[in-house]
């Protein structure tokens, strides 16, 4: 059969996006042992479980609703009105490759931001409610937030907003998601004493969470560079040194303002304040130097260690720090292209029209974030209750939702279990200004 250089061209942009999709889906297991080895052992199970099913019915729910809402057709920037079940022309998107290839890769980008969201929540909602909650977030509040920006009839597409690959689109969304669900759970019960004290929560395995953060890491190579949707583009080669540039910065200096503010390089710090860079690289990847992606990432670094603090100082309880991390950094990063972008960033022109863009932008997907995610929390609260009972929350959440301890059969050969370790230590108060995340 002979094939002509059009039809190679698209079957290499074909194969380049199904990789990239595969790495994105790849960071779903990043996430999982990120998430479960920032908490205690004794609700591990349960959290690797929530990320099951952002994959389940995550994925079902951008199939059945949430694309054609992002990517539908549209005459007024809002929503999408066609396209559920994959139905329908999307022959408005210019796709030089099969809808299918196209959809798998927005599909994983979807299960990213309720998986954001489910760190935050870790060690207390309810499983069952998460269910909705993960559904609602793939079908409705990614995909609104997606088609103002990425559908080009979305109304800040309109605009002119630059948003390569999701710092506002995904990392933002997800992390005010994040907090709305945080203030309307509640903190873990002994998280925070009466005198406003904070109590120590520990991480009962910070290898794995490193170990979840080089596989983050490892995705991000698909998650940047993939979305530009070609494997022919020779810009993919910046992106990955961009994405890679920013991380390390972030990281150099999570590790050396750690040391300067604690006495000692914070382990969890580090690798939050690497996510971070990456996070806060990801809207501007294609279109700022490689000095602009050290400059980002090494703001984040900070800015991350800064948010921490700040979020536990309001008593926002998030386990992992995944407010701070894409709520903070994804909403500094989306600003950030403002003024580092080489057409039309503010260093470069002297005009803020594009930093305008992008504040109005990242405020408004955030925003809508925000609201929709505590109103459908307020509303799972008063109907099937949102968080386990304290009996059960003491127990673990292993036992208690699944039936099963991650470690049972060291569980099993001890006298003392380590749910009850865990509850023992979570006793010991930290009387310190600044609670570092590791303790978080």
């Amino acid at each position: 059969m002979e094939i002509n250089i059009n039809d190679l061209a698209r079957g290499i942009d074909t194969v380049w996006v199904l990789l990239c999709a595969a790495l994105v889906f790849f960071m779903e297991g990043g996430f999982a042992a990120l998430e479960a080895g920032f908490i205690r052992s004794k609700n591990s199970l349960n959290i690797i479980m929530k990320v099951f099913a952002d994959c389940t019915i995550g994925m079902l729910g951008y199939w059945a609703l949430g694309f054609g809402i992002m990517y539908g057709l549209d005459k007024y920037g809002i929503i999408g009105t066609n396209g559920t079940f994959l139905s329908g022309d999307f022959g408005h998107l210019g796709l030089g490759i099969p809808l299918y290839a196209y959809w798998i890769f927005q599909a994983a980008f979807a299960i990213a931001v309720a998986t954001i969201v489910s760190g935050a929540v870790a060690e207390r909602m309810k499983f069952g409610p998460y269910l909705v909650f993960s559904l609602l977030a793939t079908a409705i509040i990614y995909p609104v937030a997606g088609h103002w920006i990425w559908n080009p009839d979305g109304w800040l597409a309109k605009l002119g907003m630059m948003d390569f690959a999701g710092s506002a689109a995904v990392h933002a969304v997800g992390g005010w998601a994040s907090l709305a669900a945080v203030l309307v759970l509640g903190p873990r019960t002994g998280k925070y004493n009466k005198d406003g004290s904070i109590n120590v929560l520990p991480a009962h395995n910070l290898p794995l969470a490193a170990l979840g953060a080089f596989m983050l890491w490892f995705g991000w190579f698909g998650f940047n560079p993939g979305s530009s949707l070609s494997g022919l583009d020779l810009n993919i080669a910046r992106i990955a040194v961009t994405t890679n540039l920013a991380a390390a910065s972030a990281g150099t200096v999570s590790t050396l303002y750690t040391m300067w503010k604690y006495g000692k390089p914070d382990a969890s710090m580090i690798i939050n304040g690497s996510l971070a860079g990456l996070v806060a690289i990801t809207a501007g990847t294609a279109f700022v130097t490689p000095a602009g992606a050290v400059i980002i990432g090494s703001i984040a670094g900070i800015l991350v260690v800064l948010a921490v603090g700040f979020f536990d100082r309001i008593k926002a309880d998030d386990p992992v720090g995944a407010i701070a991390v894409h709520g903070a950094c994804g909403t500094f990063g989306a600003l950030a292209v403002g003024i580092f972008a080489e057409n039309g960033g503010l260093i470069y022109t002297g005009s803020f029209h594009l930093l305008g863009v992008q504040a109005l932008g990242v405020g408004a997907v955030s925003l809508w974030a925000f609201s929709v995610t505590t109103a459908v929390f307020y509303i799972l609260k008063a109907t099937v209750g949102i968080r386990v009972h304290r009996d059960d929350e003491t127990e673990g959440m292993d036992i208690s939702e699944h039936g099963i301890a991650a470690y049972s059969a060291l569980e099993a050969s001890r006298g003392r279990s380590f749910s009850q370790l865990a509850d023992s230590l979570s006793n010991v108060s930290v009387q310190e200004e600044n609670i570092k995340i590791g303790h978080s």
